[in-house]
C-alpha cells in the first residue's frame, strides 16, 4: 500500500510538472549561440507573447566543461500544453519494484551515448558506476549516468514503439552510500523530454541498456486532443 501511495503521488507530480511554465510541453525553441554571438534573453523575447519566457542553457562535456551555450524559449500557453490530455501509464505493479547491485567505479568514467537528434553521433556522459540486474534469466550490467544527486537510467525494452515511446524511457535511480544494493522501481519509468517537445535532444539507450523483455510498468505515451502530434 505504501508503494502504491508513493506511486500515486509521483504520478500526480509528473502530470503537473510536464505542463508547468518551464515543463517539457512548454519548450517551443532552442537557439544555440554561435561563437561570436552574445546571449541576450531580451532580444530573444522581442515580438513574442507575454506567455513566452527565456532561459540560458548549456551543453557540457564529461569533465563538466561548457562546450555550447544557447537560449531556450518556453511558452506557458504552448499548443502542446493546450492540447495535452494526460500521459498514459501501465497500472502499478509491485513486481516491477526490484533490487539490483550497484557497482561504483573507483573513478567516474565517460560512456558514449547516442542522442536522438545528433544523426548517429555520440556524446560522452559521466557514469559513476554500473547496475547489475537479472531479468528472466538474463544478466545485465546497465550504465546509468550522473544527474546531480541521482543517476539517470536510459533504457529500452520490447514495448518501445508498440506500447510505449519509441526511443526508450528514463528512470531515476538513487544509490545509497555504504551499501551495494539499489532499488529499481520501473513503475516510475517515464517518457523522456523529447517525447513532449521536438526541441529536446535526449540520450538514447546504449546497447547494454536494451532489455530483452517487455517492461509493462511506468509511463507509456503522452495523449493529446484533436489529433495534435509532437512534430
Amino acid at each position: 500500500m505504501v508503494l502504491q501511495a508513493d506511486w500515486d503521488s509521483w504520478r500526480t507530480k509528473r502530470l503537473s510538472t510536464v505542463v508547468a511554465p518551464t515543463g517539457n510541453l512548454a519548450l517551443i525553441e532552442t537557439r544555440w549561440q554561435e561563437e561570436d554571438q552574445e546571449l541576450s534573453l531580451e532580444d530573444a523575447l522581442v515580438g513574442l507573447p507575454e506567455s513566452v519566457t527565456a532561459t540560458v542553457t548549456t551543453q557540457k562535456n564529461f569533465n563538466g566543461e561548457v562546450i555550447a551555450r544557447g537560449i531556450r524559449l518556453w511558452d506557458a500557453q504552448s499548443p502542446a500544453i493546450r492540447s495535452f490530455e494526460t500521459t498514459d501509464v501501465y497500472p502499478f505493479d509491485p513486481d516491477w519494484v526490484m533490487e539490483a547491485t550497484y557497482l561504483p567505479h573507483p573513478e567516474s568514467v565517460p560512456v558514449a551515448f547516442e542522442h536522438i537528434r545528433d544523426n548517429g553521433g555520440t556524446r560522452d556522459l559521466v557514469v559513476p558506476g554500473e547496475i547489475a540486474l537479472s531479468l528472466e534469466g538474463v544478466d545485465y550490467v546497465l550504465s546509468a549516468f550522473d544527474d546531480g544527486d541521482k543517476l539517470l537510467l536510459v533504457f529500452a525494452d520490447k514495448t518501445n514503439g508498440v506500447e510505449t515511446y519509441s526511443a526508450g524511457r528514463f528512470l531515476f535511480v538513487y544509490p545509497t552510500e555504504g551499501t551495494d544494493r539499489i532499488t529499481l522501481n520501473f513503475n516510475k519509468s517515464f517518457v523522456p523530454p523529447c517525447g513532449f517537445s521536438p526541441h529536446y535532444n535526449c540520450p538514447m539507450p546504449p546497447p547494454q541498456n536494451r532489455l530483452h523483455i517487455p517492461v509493462r510498468a511506468g509511463e507509456r505515451n503522452p495523449i493529446f486532443r484533436d489529433g495534435f502530434k509532437i512534430s
